[in-house]
C-alpha cells in the first residue's frame, strides 16, 4: 500500500495521522494543529542531526570495541586495560560528586506505595483496559485460577469444584491472619463483622474482637452494623473483604464473605515498544488512539466471548465511607504510564524535508504527551499533575540528556511548565549501566524511575563483546558476575541518588504466566533485593504477587541496603565468555535448540500476524513470555557461537527447519497461523529468524527491530497485494 503523505510546511506527514492529529488528539486542547506542526518541525531541525550523531556515535564505539578486542586476542585480557580504553574512547565517564534527584510533583503510586507493575502492549485495547482496571483483582479468583492452589480431580473440569473452594478460603483467611492479625481470633473462626464508633469490631457469635493494629482499618461501605465492605490497608496497600451472602462464593463461607479483593496493579507501562509490531502509521495511530483513550478515560473494547457480546472500560474509583463518617474514594485504576521506543527506529509515518524518515522516538515523545493533556485537564491518571514516559534503550549519559532535551522541546511546543514530562530510564544498556550515576543526573529534574533489564542487557553484554570470545550459556548467564552487579548496582545507585520515598526501583518480568506457584516462591527476590516495583505478566500475576508487598516492606529493606558496599565497576565490566569450552555436540545442539525454538514461535507471530508479544511454548511446552528482548538474546547469542566456531551456519539452519516443524505443531490450533515447514523458501517468518541470527553480528547493537520492521512491512504489502 502505497502511503498518502500530505505537505504541512517542510514535513510531509502520512494522512491517516494529519487527520488524526488534526481532528482527534489535538481536539479540546489549547494547542492548534498550526502551532503544533510549526513548533514540531521546529524542534525537528534541532533534534533530528542530534538523533543521528547519537547512532553514528553508537556504532563508531562498537568497531572501536570490536577492533580492540581483535588486537588483543592473543594476549591475557587485562581488565585495566580495557577500563582504560573504554575511558579514552568515552564509553566509560568519570562519576562526578554525590546528588539527590529533584523530580517534583510525584503520584503516590510512584513514590509512596510498593507494589506490581503490568506491562501491555498498547496496541491491543482490551488488554490495555484489562491492564487499567487491575488495580483492583478478586483474590478469590486469583488462586482459584492458577496453580496456586492445588488441583484435585475434581477441579480438572468445567464445574466448580467445593473442595478447591475451600482451599481458596482459607488460603485467604491465612493471609488475613498474617497481616491484619486479631487479637485473640483467627479469621479463619469469625462469623460476622460490623463497625462501631468508627473502629472494626470482629464476630465469633456473641464474643467481639478488634484489630491487633486497629489503624489499618480504613473504613467501609453499606451500614455500619451489617457492612458490604470493609477497607484495610497494610504496607499503604488496601485490600477489601466483601460480603454478600447472595454470592457464590459466599455459600461456603460462614462468614458470608464473598471475596477479598486486592490492590493489585499499582502502575502500569503502555508499551508502544517491545511488545507491541507497529511497523507503520496504520499500526502507530491504533496504539497512539488507545493511548488517547486512556488518557481522555472514554477507551472501550467490544469482543465476543462464549457466543456473548462484552464491553470493556475503564473502572469508576471506588467509594467508601471513612472511620471518620466521610465518604472518600479510592483510585480505582492503576496508574497510566508510556513506554516511548528508544532513539534507533525511524518510522515512515513522516518524512523530513531530506525525504528521510522522522526518528520514532521524536514523534512519540510529541504525540504520546500531547495526547495526555486531556487528562492533566482532569487530572484522572495523574493527579500530580505529571506525564510518565518510560524511555528504553539509551546508551550511556549523553543519550539520557538527549532525552531531557526532546522533552524541553516537547513541553515548549505544548505549553507546558517544564518538566511536567517525567522519565523512566530502563538500564538495560551496558553503556548506561556502567554509568548509570551519570544517566540519572542529565534527568535529575525528571527521573521517576530506573529498571533493571536483564533480557536487554544480556542482549547488549554480548553484542558490545561479540568479539571477545565465545559467551557462555544462556542459562549460566544468570549467576555470572557482571549480572550480579549489575542488579546491585542499579538499586545502589538508585538509593544513593535519593529514590527511596520519591521514585521507583523496578526489577524485571516473571516470564511464566502459568507457573504461579513458582512466581509466589521466588519474585519476593525482588523485594528483597530492594525494589519498590517488578513486573508481572497478567492482571492475574498482578493480584497473586501483591501479596509479597504486604508480607514486605520495601521501604524498609531500602534502609537495610543503604549502607552496603556498592558493587564493582570491575564486576560489571567482567565479560562473561568462556575460555576454552569442553561442550560435547549434544550439549551445544541442545543450547541452540532451545534458542531456536523459542526465536521461531516468536517471530512467526510478529512477521505473519503483526503480534508483539507472545506466550511462546518452549521446548518442553512450557509457556513463556516472549518480546524483542528474549529475541535479541537469542539471536544473538547463536550469532555468537557461529562467529567463534562453536558451531556452524549449516548446522544451525538445520536446527532451524527441525524446530520450525516443532513451532508449526505448536500452532496448529490457530486458525490465522501461516506453517513454516511447507515451504521455507517462501515462508518469510522463517527467512526473518534466519537473518536475525546469521546477520546478528551486524545488527545495531544486536537489536532485531530493523529486520523484524523491514518484514512485517513486506508481509503485509504482500496481504494487500493478493
Amino acid at each position: 500500500m502505497q502511503q498518502k503523505y500530505i505537505k504541512v510546511n517542510n514535513l510531509k506527514i502520512s494522512e491517516d495521522l494529519l487527520d488524526f492529529v488534526n481532528n482527534d488528539l489535538l481536539k479540546n486542547t489549547n494547542v492548534s494543529s498550526k502551532n503544533f506542526w510549526l513548533g514540531f518541525e521546529k524542534s525537528l531541525k534541532e533534534l533530528a542531526p542530534k538523533n543521528k550523531e547519537l547512532i553514528k556515535f553508537r556504532e563508531n564505539l562498537q568497531k572501536k570495541i570490536n577492533d580492540w578486542h581483535i588486537k588483543n586476542k592473543t594476549k591475557q585480557f587485562n581488565l585495566d586495560e580495557y577500563k582504560k580504553f573504554l575511558l579514552e574512547i568515552n564509553y566509560l565517564k568519570k562519576e562526578g560528586p554525590d546528588f539527590k534527584i529533584e523530580t517534583k510533583n510525584i503520584d503516590e503510586e510512584i513514590s509512596d506505595i510498593a507494589g506490581p507493575q503490568l506491562v501491555v502492549p498498547v496496541m491491543n485495547a482490551r488488554y490495555a483496559l484489562n491492564a487499567a482496571n487491575a488495580r483492583w483483582m478478586s483474590l478469590y479468583d486469583s488462586l482459584y485460577g492458577t496453580d496456586v492452589i492445588d488441583q484435585s480431580e475434581d477441579s480438572v473440569s468445567e464445574r466448580y469444584d467445593p473442595e478447591r473452594g475451600e482451599m481458596v478460603i482459607k488460603y485467604g483467611r491465612d493471609f488475613l491472619d498474617k497481616h491484619f492479625t486479631l487479637a485473640g481470633l483467627s479469621w479463619n473462626k469469625i462469623t460476622s463483622f460490623a463497625v462501631k464508633f468508627g473502629k472494626l469490631k470482629v464476630l465469633k457469635g456473641a464474643d467481639i474482637f478488634d484489630l491487633e493494629d486497629e489503624s489499618k482499618f480504613i473504613g467501609h461501605r453499606g451500614e455500619s452494623d451489617n457492612p458490604t465492605a470493609i477497607i484495610l490497608k497494610n504496607n499503604n496497600l488496601h485490600i477489601e473483604i466483601l460480603k454478600d451472602s447472595r454470592a457464590f462464593a459466599a455459600q461456603q463461607d460462614h462468614a458470608g464473605i464473598s471475596d477479598i479483593i486486592i490492590e493489585s496493579a499499582v502502575s502500569t507501562i503502555c508499551d508502544n515498544e517491545d511488545s507491541v509490531a507497529a511497523v507503520d502509521s496504520e499500526d502507530k495511530i491504533i496504539c497512539y488512539k488507545n493511548w488517547l483513550g486512556l488518557m481522555r478515560g472514554d477507551l472501550k473494547s467490544k469482543f465476543e466471548k462464549e457466543g456473548k457480546l462484552f464491553e470493556r472500560k475503564l473502572n469508576p474509583n471506588r467509594s467508601y465511607l471513612s472511620k471518620e463518617g466521610k465518604g472518600l474514594k479510592l483510585h480505582g485504576r492503576s496508574l497510566l504510564l508510556i513506554r516511548n521506543v528508544g532513539h534507533l527506529m525511524t518510522n515512515s509515518s513522516i518524512l523530513l524535508s531530506d525525504g528521510s524518515e522522522i526518528p520514532e522516538g521524536i514523534m512519540d515523545a510529541f504525540i504520546t504527551t500531547a495526547a495526555a493533556l486531556h487528562d492533566l485537564k482532569k487530572k484522572t491518571n495523574s493527579r500530580a499533575g505529571s506525564i510518565y514516559i518510560v524511555k528504553p534503550k539509551m546508551h550511556g549519559p549523553d543519550e539520557t540528556a538527549f532525552t531531557d532535551l526532546i522533552f524541553s522541546k516537547v513541553e515548549e511546543v505544548l505549553g507546558l511548565k517544564k518538566y511536567t514530562c517525567k522519565i523512566g530510564i530502563m538500564d538495560e544498556e551496558r553503556r548506561t549501566s556502567v554509568n548509570l550515576k551519570e544517566c540519572i543526573r542529565t534527568l535529575k529534574n525528571r527521573v521517576f524511575f530506573i529498571n533493571t533489564g536483564f533480557l536487554d542487557r544480556t542482549g547488549d553484554e554480548m553484542h558490545t563483546s561479540m568479539e571477545a570470545g565465545p559467551m557462555i550459556k544462556k542459562g549460566d548467564m544468570k549467576t555470572s558476575k557482571w549480572i550480579l552487579a549489575y542488579e546491585n548496582n542499579n538499586v545502589d545507585i538508585g538509593l544513593k541518588c535519593g529514590f527511596s520515598g520519591k521514585a521507583q526501583i523496578g526489577k524485571g518480568m516473571w516470564a511464566m504466566p502459568d507457573k504461579m506457584k513458582d512466581m509466589m516462591a521466588q519474585k519476593t527476590g525482588h523485594l528483597k533485593a530492594g525494589a519498590n516495583c517488578a513486573w508481572v505478566p497478567s492482571p492475574t500475576a498482578a493480584a497473586l504477587h501483591a501479596l509479597h508487598y504486604h508480607q514486605i516492606n520495601i521501604f524498609d529493606e531500602q534502609k537495610k541496603l543503604f549502607d552496603r558496599k556498592q558493587s564493582k565497576l570491575d564486576d560489571l565490566l567482567t565479560i562473561p565468555v568462556t575460555d576454552r569450552p569442553n561442550w560435547s555436540i549434544e550439549e551445544i545442539n541442545k543450547e541452540i535448540c532451545n534458542s531456536a525454538q523459542t526465536l521461531l514461535g516468536y517471530v512467526v507471530r510478529w512477521v505473519d500476524q503483526g503480534v508483539g508479544c507472545s506466550k511462546v511454548p518452549d521446548i518442553n511446552n512450557v509457556g513463556l513470555m516472549e518480546d524483542r528482548a528474549t529475541l535479541r538474546i537469542s539471536s544473538q547469542h547463536i550469532a555468537n557461537w557461529i562467529h567463534h566456531g562453536i558451531t556452524t551456519k549449516i548446522q544451525v539452519k538445520g536446527i532451524m527447519k527441525d524446530m520450525a516443524k516443532i513451532v508449526d505443531e505448536q500452532n496448529k490450533n490457530d486458525k490465522n497461523y501461516v506453517r513454516m515447514s511447507d515451504n521455507f523458501e517462501k515462508s518469510l517468518a522463517f527467512k526473518t529468524a534466519c537473518s536475525l541470527i546469521f546477520e546478528g553480528t551486524n545488527q545495531p547493537s544486536g537489536y532485531t527491530e530493523p529486520l523484524l520492521h523491514i518484514n512485517r512491512i513486506k508481509k503485509k504489502l504482500a496481504g494487500i497485494r493478493n
